[in-house]
C-alpha cells in the first residue's frame, strides 16, 4: 500500500516519492516527459531554458527541475497557459537559430525539432534575429557551429563537471550571449581533450562529431586501394539504435556483412589488438609491481584521457602505461604485415577505424603514429559515420546476412571484448596478471568487482601474499580527484583505469545519442554478454595473437619490436597551446619569427626582462621590418627557462648574447 504522507498528485494521478530531487524526475518516472533543454541527470540543475514548467496549486508556475517534491503537492504539467508559454519559448529560440534543418547532422535527432513538432509550432511570430557567424571545423574531433547554439549550457557544464576541462564559457549579454572556447579562441587551440562530451549533452547541432565520411569514400572507389576496416569492441552493441534496434543488442556479423557490401576488402575486429594491449599492458604492469616503480600504472586506452594527463597532470606522466591505445597497435601491426600477406605495397594499403569515440580522430593524427610518410590508422569514423555510410550506400541493414571476421586479427577473446565498457580493461589484466603472478591456470575468468557504473570503484585482490590495489574511473573529472588523493597520500593503488567518458567507451560520443543511462547499461551487458558467448576470455589464449608474436615480433611480448610498434611515449602540454601576444609590427611578413616564453617558471627566471632587451636590439638596429616578436606562455621546457625559440632553434637558459648571435646567424640569408 502506498503511504499517503509520501505522495503528491500530478495530471490527478497519485505518484509515490521515492529518491527523486526534483518534480521532473518523479514526472518521468510516472510516465511523464515534461520537456526541457538543459536537464541532465548527471549535470547540475540549471533551470535556463524554462521549458520544464509546471503549475503547483498555491504556488503558481515553476520549474520542475529546480522544485523539490512535498507531499501533497499538486501539479499540472500541460494548462493551456503552460503550453502556450513552451510555444513562446520554442518560437523564441527558432528567431535566433539556423532553421536550415535538412543540412544539420543533427536532423531527425534533435531534441529542438522534436519539441517544436510536439508542441504544434508551425509558425515563428517573431522576427528574425539570426546572424550568421562563422563555423569553427578546427578540430580533428569536432566541428562547433554556434548558428545553431541555443544557449542552453548543456555543453559547458558537462565539460567542467563531468570533465574538469572547461574550455567552453558563455560570453557577452543579452542579444550577444554566446558559448565560446576560451579566450574567443578556435576549439583546437585550447585544452579540449576531444572527448565530446559536448556533443553528446548538445541538444541540437552546435557540436557535432567531425565527419570523414566522403573521405572514407574516396578511397573506397580509388581501385589502387586495399581497405581494411577494424571495428571496435563497443560498436557492435550499439549501430543496431541507428536502425530501430535495442540498446545492447550484438550486431556484429550484420556490422562486417554491411562493411563488405561498402566495400571493405578487409573487415577485423580491433578486440584482437585489445587482446594484444592486454599482453603487453598486463606484462609492463606486473614489471612494474614486482621491482616497484612507477606505482600506481595507468591505463593508455582512452585518447581523451591521455591529452588531459599530459595538459593537467604532467607529474604523472611517468606512471602512464606506455602502451598505445588498441586501436594504434592494430594500424601499427596491419600495416607491417599486411602487404606481405596480401601482396600489395603498404602504401596501398588504407587502415580505417570505427570507434565509438571522437578522441581516436586526433590521435590517429598524431605525428608519432606516422611511419615511413604514411600514417598507421589513416581514418576514424564513428559508429554514427558507419551508420550513414550504410545508408548512403542503400544497404537494409536489418535484412543483411551474417558474416565472419577475416582472419588473423579478427579472432579475439572476450578479454579484448569488454576494453568497451568502464572497468573492462582492469578486468582483462587481471585475467593475465593473476595467472602470471600466482603461476596456476583460472578456472574462473569473470572479476566481478571492478564492474558496475559507480564513477569510481574500488577493489583490492590477495595473491598469496601479493596486494594489487585496483581502481576504475570514469570521467576525467573524477581522475583528477583520484590523483589529487594519492599526492596527498590518502590512496595508494597500483594499477587505475581511466576513461573519459561516462561508463567507458560504450557511452563514447560518436555512439548513437542516448544521454540515458540505462542505454549504456545496456551497452555495457551486451559486450559482457558476448563474452561469455566466446570459448576464450583470457587474451593469452588467443593462440593466433601469440603465433603473430612468435613469427613477426622479434623478443615476443614486451620485446624490442614490441616496444618499436606497440608503445609510445608522451608530451607535456601544460599551457593553452598558440597562446601568444604580438610585441612587434613586423607580423607575418617578418623573415624571423622570435617567441619568448613568459609563463611563470620563465618569469622568474628573467624572461619579461630578455624579452625588453630583445625588442629594443631588434628598433636600435633597425630590425623591425623584418623580425616579429611574441610573448607566448607555453614551450613546454619550464625547468630551463628563460627559453626563447629563434626561427627554429630553442634556445634554454637564454641570455640576450646568445639570442642576438642567433638571430643574426639566421637574419643572414634573409633579405634585410
Amino acid at each position: 500500500m502506498i503511504d499517503a504522507s509520501k505522495t503528491l498528485s500530478i495530471n490527478n494521478m497519485i505518484v509515490p516519492i521515492g529518491e527523486e530531487r526534483n518534480l521532473l524526475e518523479v514526472a518521468r518516472r510516472a510516465g511523464i516527459d515534461i520537456p526541457t533543454f538543459c536537464y541532465h541527470s548527471e549535470l547540475s540543475i540549471y533551470g535556463a531554458c524554462r521549458l520544464c514548467l509546471v503549475d503547483v496549486e498555491g504556488r503558481g508556475i515553476v520549474a520542475a527541475c529546480s522544485t523539490v517534491p512535498e507531499p501533497g503537492m499538486i501539479v499540472k504539467t500541460h494548462t493551456e497557459e503552460i503550453r502556450k508559454m513552451r510555444k513562446v519559448a520554442i518560437e523564441l529560440i527558432l528567431a535566433n537559430h539556423d532553421q536550415n534543418c535538412t543540412l544539420c547532422a543533427r536532423n531527425t535527432n534533435c531534441r529542438l525539432q522534436t519539441l517544436a513538432r510536439q508542441l504544434g509550432v508551425d509558425t515563428v511570430r517573431f522576427k528574425r534575429t539570426f546572424e550568421r557567424r562563422p563555423v569553427d571545423r578546427s578540430s580533428l574531433s569536432l566541428v562547433r557551429d554556434p548558428n545553431k547554439c541555443i544557449l542552453c549550457g548543456d555543453c559547458v557544464r558537462a565539460c567542467d563537471e563531468i570533465q574538469g576541462v572547461g574550455v567552453l564559457g558563455f560570453a557577452g549579454r543579452g542579444a550577444k550571449s554566446s558559448v565560446v572556447p576560451a579566450f574567443g579562441k578556435n576549439i583546437a587551440d585550447v585544452e579540449c581533450v576531444n572527448c565530446g562530451l559536448c556533443a553528446t549533452v548538445c541538444p541540437v547541432g552546435a557540436l557535432v562529431p567531425r565527419d570523414d565520411v566522403d573521405d572514407v569514400w574516396k578511397e573506397v572507389n580509388d581501385p589502387r586501394k586495399t581497405l581494411v576496416v577494424q571495428i571496435a569492441p563497443a560498436v557492435r552493441v550499439a549501430l543496431s539504435e541507428m536502425f530501430g534496434g535495442q540498446s545492447g543488442t550484438i550486431e556484429v556479423g550484420r556490422i562486417i556483412a554491411a562493411a563488405k557490401a561498402i566495400g571493405f576488402d578487409q573487415v577485423y575486429d580491433t578486440s584482437f589488438a585489445a587482446d594484444m594491449t592486454v599482453v603487453e599492458e598486463a606484462t609492463e604492469f606486473i614489471e612494474r609491481k614486482k621491482k616497484g616503480e612507477r606505482l600506481p600504472q595507468f591505463t593508455s586506452c582512452c585518447p581523451a584521457w591521455i591529452k588531459y594527463a599530459e595538459q593537467f597532470l604532467g607529474d604523472f606522466l611517468p606512471n602512464l602505461s606506455s602502451c598505445r591505445s588498441p586501436q594504434q597497435m592494430f594500424g601499427s601491426i596491419a600495416k607491417k604485415l599486411l602487404p606481405e600477406k596480401l601482396g600489395i605495397k603498404r602504401e596501398d594499403i588504407v587502415v580505417v577505424a570505427v570507434m565509438p569515440c571522437t578522441a581516436k580522430k586526433f590521435e590517429c593524427k598524431q605525428s608519432k603514429f606516422r611511419r615511413d610518410g604514411q600514417w598507421d590508422v589513416d581514418y576514424v569514423l564513428t559508429t554514427q559515420e558507419l551508420a550513414r555510410m550504410i545508408e548512403e550506400a542503400g544497404i537494409r541493414f536489418n535484412e543483411l546476412q551474417p558474416q565472419s571476421f577475416d582472419m588473423p586479427f579478427g579472432f579475439k577473446t572476450g578479454a579484448g571484448i569488454i576494453f568497451g565498457a568502464s572497468g573492462g580493461v582492469t578486468e582483462a589484466v587481471l585475467r593475465y596478471a593473476v595467472e602470471q603472478l600466482k603461476g596456476v591456470k583460472l578456472d574462473s575468468f569473470e572479476f566481478h568487482e571492478v564492474r558496475g557504473d559507480e564513477n569510481i570503484r574500488e577493489a583490492d585482490f590477495n595473491l598469496d601474499g601479493i596486494v594489487l590495489r585496483l581502481c576504475v574511473v570514469h570521467g576525467l573529472a573524477n581522475a583528477r580527484k583520484v590523483a589529487d588523493m594519492i599526492r596527498k597520500g590518502e590512496k595508494q593503488y597500483d594499477l587505475i583505469e581511466v576513461m573519459a567518458c561516462p561508463m567507458g567507451c560504450v557511452g563514447g560520443a560518436g555512439q548513437p545519442v542516448a544521454n540515458d543511462w540505462e542505454v549504456r547499461r545496456n551497452r555495457a551487458e551486451g559486450l559482457y554478454k558476448a563474452d561469455k558467448m566466446l570459448q576464450l576470455h583470457k587474451a593469452q589464449d588467443n593462440h593466433l595473437l601469440m603465433e603473430m608474436y612468435d613469427k613477426h615480433l622479434k623478443g615476443g611480448v614486451g620485446g624490442h619490436d614490441a616496444h618499436e610498434l606497440l608503445h609510445t611515449s608522451y608530451q607535456n602540454r601544460k599551457r593553452i597551446h598558440g597562446l601568444t601576444m604580438s610585441v612587434s609590427d613586423a607580423g607575418n611578413e617578418a623573415g624571423l619569427h622570435i617567441s619568448v616564453c613568459v609563463g611563470t617558471s620563465c618569469f622568474v627566471r628573467g624572461s619579461q626582462a630578455l624579452l625588453k632587451q630583445i625588442v629594443d636590439y631588434i628598433t636600435d638596429n633597425g630590425l623591425s621590418h623584418v623580425v616579429s616578436v611574441d610573448a607566448t606562455f607555453c614551450t613546454e621546457n619550464c625547468d630551463r627557462g628563460p627559453t626563447v625559440c629563434v626561427g627554429d632553434k630553442l634556445i634554454f637558459k637564454a641570455t640576450i648574447d646568445e639570442v642576438t648571435k642567433t638571430m643574426n646567424e639566421q637574419l643572414a640569408g634573409v633579405r634585410i
